[in-house]
């Protein structure tokens, strides 16, 4: 497959979950660029999208974790650029988020009334979340990378 084309499928997948498909368009883009760091001009040269989007874009990807914005030594403009595991950032992102969405389940149950419908919902909410972070999706990534580093780096695709 090509770069181009793993970009493409890559957008359609990030758009396919609600998410925009330019987002989606840089995201990919990123996750196969071999240099230290993408100008916002190559971006939109690259990917054929307005200045504004890379903009607007780069700016939701960095606000969540997967993409960081860099300058090179001597230079004024800014660059950005995947992780090498930014899904294990992308992981302590979710972390936080199912942690205050627990956080607000729990807080809410006491105002429903128990028993009730909403109540069961509010209670299924707190549960899924404290189920997932208990989990330990980081912790199991971490183990497995470094299962699948001993193996010689190809380790299960699963």
């Amino acid at each position: 497959m090509h770069q181009r084309q793993f970009v493409e499928r890559f957008a359609d997948s990030w758009s396919a979950t609600g998410a925009s498909r330019i987002e989606g368009l840089i995201a990919g883009y990123l996750l196969v660029d071999e240099s230290d760091g993408v100008s916002p001009t190559e971006l939109a040269e690259q990917l054929g999208i307005s200045a504004g989007s890379v903009s607007s874009y780069t700016r939701a990807l960095v606000d969540r974790g997967f993409v960081r914005r860099v300058r090179r030594p001597g230079e004024r403009s800014h660059y950005f650029l995947m992780d090498e595991d930014v899904w294990a950032g992308f992981l302590a992102t979710e972390q936080r988020y199912l942690t205050d969405q627990r956080k607000l389940a729990e807080e809410t149950l006491p105002f429903v009334r128990e028993g009730g419908r909403a109540w069961e919902r509010v209670r299924n909410m707190r549960d899924y979340m404290g189920w997932l972070i208990d989990s330990r999706l980081g912790s199991e990534w971490a183990r497995f990378k470094a299962e699948r580093d001993l193996q010689g780096g190809r380790g299960p695709a699963r």
